[in-house]
């Protein structure tokens, strides 16, 4: 499998990353396991976490994903074989949150322990902050570079004006500076992410992972008009904001690609992903080994450009 650079950094990445959004919550640790040891057996090594995963479960306090990954990687002796990407800033309770430098270091320091290891490949800012000064920000990430706990620094959620203004402060002062971006951006949502931080991103170099790369299980072909509704927790959520004309479009814009390609809808959606420009690696999750077969699929899947074009144009349709 070949690897792809991450911003200017010196991590190589697979070209999907794996989601850690559902360890502790819809994946238990043995399901969870099974997962993560088929994705390296496909020759896969980027796993996307956050201190707040899977806080919002039922009984969860947070931090449940990155202790099942931290499990995992001492029970297979693999922590070298694997690119941990893992993110701070969101509410783990009263007053821990944010991006403060003191509150930085405290977080940082919990994540490695769950995690148990003495450093994170890929350390991201989850929201911003505007409340924090960015410089102050940034000098704190800087540290902990220097001090060896984190190898690259990444920002999720910002929007252009933020990460233009941050890349710009940490040239002004010298500082390490965001090499990632993790914005939410699918076949059918991506408003946010093409006009503005797209053309920034391919021009600074910046590595792009999006998230919601199949549109909470939308883009898998699961949610079709007249038909149930699967019953997970995101459905109703999914009926409400894709379930639509425009949605309806360009599910049947996959469905055509993927007769044409002997795919799956889920493959050409994370597959017109890889395909785009600048981009580096969708983040994708799974629960079980047939799902992670699937997605890992859409790497050997190539698209030829008048389905690129097809499915570009379907949502306007």
């Amino acid at each position: 499998m070949r690897r792809r650079q991450l911003g200017r950094s010196d991590l190589q990445v697979a070209p999907l990353c794996l989601g850690g959004n559902v360890f502790g919550w819809t994946a238990d640790e043995d399901a969870s396991f099974t997962v993560l040891d088929a994705y390296m057996d496909a020759g896969g090594n980027f796993v996307d976490s956050a201190d707040v995963y899977a806080r919002w479960a039922p009984g969860n306090r947070g931090g449940e994903s990155e202790e099942v990954l931290g499990r995992w990687m001492a029970s297979r002796g693999n922590r070298s074989s694997v690119i941990v990407a893992t993110k701070l800033g969101s509410e783990m309770g009263p007053g821990a949150s944010g991006l403060s430098p003191q509150y930085m270091t405290q977080a940082v320091e919990a994540s490695l322990r769950r995690l148990q290891t003495d450093y994170v490949d890929l350390y991201q800012a989850h929201r911003d902050d505007a409340s924090t000064p960015l410089d102050e920000t940034l000098a704190a990430f800087d540290d902990l570079i220097k001090q060896g706990k984190v190898r690259v620094i990444g920002a999720s959620n910002y929007s252009a004006a933020r990460l233009t203004e941050a890349v710009a402060t940490s040239e002004r002062l010298g500082l390490a500076r965001f090499e990632s971006l993790q914005p939410p951006y699918s076949l059918v949502q991506r408003d946010e992410y093409e006009p503005d931080l797209e053309p920034y991103c391919r021009e600074h170099a910046i590595g792009v992972i999006p998230y919601s790369s199949l549109a909470s299980g939308f883009l898998s072909g699961k949610y079709r008009a007249g038909q149930p509704l699967p019953t997970t927790p995101r459905a109703g959520g999914i009926q409400q904001k894709y379930m639509n004309e425009r949605g309806f479009a360009v599910l049947a814009e996959l469905d055509r690609a993927a007769t044409a390609h002997s795919a799956t809808p889920a493959q050409v959606a994370l597959a017109w992903l890889m395909a785009r420009p600048g981009l580096t690696a969708p983040i994708a999750s799974a629960t079980t080994v047939p799902q992670l077969r699937e997605i890992m699929g859409a790497i050997d899947l190539t698209l030829d450009p008048a389905t690129i074009a097809a499915l570009d144009t379907a949502q306007a349709a």
